[in-house]
């Protein structure tokens, strides 16, 4: 049978599910065991408030199976409107749990993003990490491809040809979710993951904040000292003061449900 799924909270135009990241894990093996394929969003501040400003990337993300809090800030806004979002799913941590379970039931993973290399690189660090991992390819398509249909298809038919249970797709919202969409026309019983940097960083290119960092909410200091020109304008401009507004609108949602 189905299973039932946690229940949601609305974080801004979003709608996220309650659920740690283990339980995603079992969702998606439960789904590959019945034959059914998915996609995964990890909705951090970012993604959130480009899919606040445009109606048509929340509807992208809403043709997800399932949303997961990537960020704090999501946390904390889910919370205090009501819904108890237990912990921070990242695309970055979720690359590694679900490539676990892939091995545990000899499922095959695909991995697709990244400069020329890395996806090659964090394949081979995937399979020392789970002995028994097929991977069932790789691609490192170049910058801009996704903008020619010829080379998007290619790209596709590439991905399929391999036949694998899991795609991770790192390449950024909402270019990732936009070729998830294409994907999973093609591979209907693959779970789709955009993982957006989890490529890079599972090839170690780059690492992650402490777990301290990290539960404190403030892993997007470190990202920011790693990559300040790329990300000082999104962080600092954009995601901030968002960030702040998610909060308070949440405060008003639980406010309005107590009166």
């Amino acid at each position: 049978m189905p299973q039932i799924p946690p229940p949601v909270v609305r974080v801004g135009a979003v709608d996220v599910w309650s659920v740690r990241e283990t339980g995603v894990a079992d969702h998606v093996v439960a789904a590959w065991r019945r034959g059914e394929g998915g996609a995964i969003v990890t909705a951090n501040v970012d993604i959130v408030r480009a899919a606040t400003r445009e109606p048509g990337l929340a509807a992208l993300i809403a043709e997800s199976e399932l949303v997961v809090a990537d960020g704090m800030p999501v946390v904390w806004a889910g919370r205090i409107a009501g819904v108890p979002l237990p912990e921070r799913v990242t695309g970055a941590s979720l690359v590694f749990t679900l490539s676990g379970a892939a091995a545990r039931e000899g499922r095959s993973v695909y991995l697709l993003g990244g400069k020329p290399g890395t996806p090659e690189k964090a394949a081979d660090a995937l399979r020392a990490r789970f002995p028994g991992l097929r991977v069932a390819g790789v691609d490192s398509p170049p910058f801009g491809f996704d903008a020619d249909e010829a080379a998007t298809a290619e790209t596709v038919a590439r991905a399929v040809a391999t036949e694998p249970d899991l795609v991770l797709v790192g390449l950024g919202f909402p270019r990732q979710e936009k070729l998830i969409r294409l994907l999973r026309a093609e591979l209907p019983a693959a779970w789709h993951l955009g993982c957006g940097a989890g490529i890079p960083m599972a090839a170690g290119e780059f690492r992650r904040a402490s777990g301290v960092v990290q539960k404190m909410g403030a892993e997007w200091l470190h990202r920011l000292a790693l990559e300040p020109r790329r990300l000082a304008k999104r962080y600092l401009r954009d995601d901030l003061p968002f960030a702040f507004r998610l909060l308070s609108d949440a405060v008003r949602i639980r406010f309005s449900r107590e009166k």
